[in-house]
């Protein structure tokens, strides 16, 4: 397969690995270290505060957008094996797939399901008993089924009871 990327992402590729790097690391405390043995040659003056700050300042700006490039970059290769992982397993709940895109309310109330699921696990003492998200409805369902038809078997009885007496 093919990569053909654009100016900008290889561009943000190789920034980031540079940025990233001990090098970089030993360049910028260099650059602080020297501007701070300067001080005294300046006189400590604004122009010589204004160098570093101005300087630190456009760094920063131009980093918080290449690090989110990177961090949306890796967070789509996230998702996107996440996903895969959960279409090829039988056991996972297919919805699970590009929750992402879900509101942070729907979220906290899948997380709740998901404690909910954990402490039933925990009494069912096998915390490695595994359910999705349709397998637990599967199972709600059933069990309500069962109670219901207990529910009626017991209305039944007692209906059959009353009249016999």
């Amino acid at each position: 397969m093919a990569k053909k990327k654009n100016l900008f992402e290889r561009f943000a590729n190789w920034a980031t690995i540079a940025t990233g790097s001990s090098a970089a690391f030993i360049i910028a405390t260099s650059i602080i270290i020297i501007w701070g043995v300067t001080g005294p040659v300046f006189q400590y003056s604004n122009t010589w505060q204004l160098i570093i700050n101005t300087g630190t300042t456009i760094v920063t700006f131009l980093m918080v957008f290449l690090i989110q490039k990177s961090q949306n970059k890796d967070s789509k290769a996230i998702h996107l094996k996440l996903n895969e992982l959960i279409a090829s397993h039988q056991g996972t709940s297919n919805r699970m797939v590009n929750i992402e895109d879900l509101t942070e309310i729907e979220l906290d109330h899948l997380h709740k399901f998901y404690v909910r699921l954990a402490n039933l696990a925990e009494k069912e003492g096998d915390l490695t008993c595994t359910h999705s998200i349709d397998a637990a409805e599967e199972n709600n369902q059933n069990k309500l089924d069962n109670f219901k038809q207990r529910k009626s078997y017991k209305n039944a009885s007692q209906s059959t009871g009353k009249k016999s007496k």
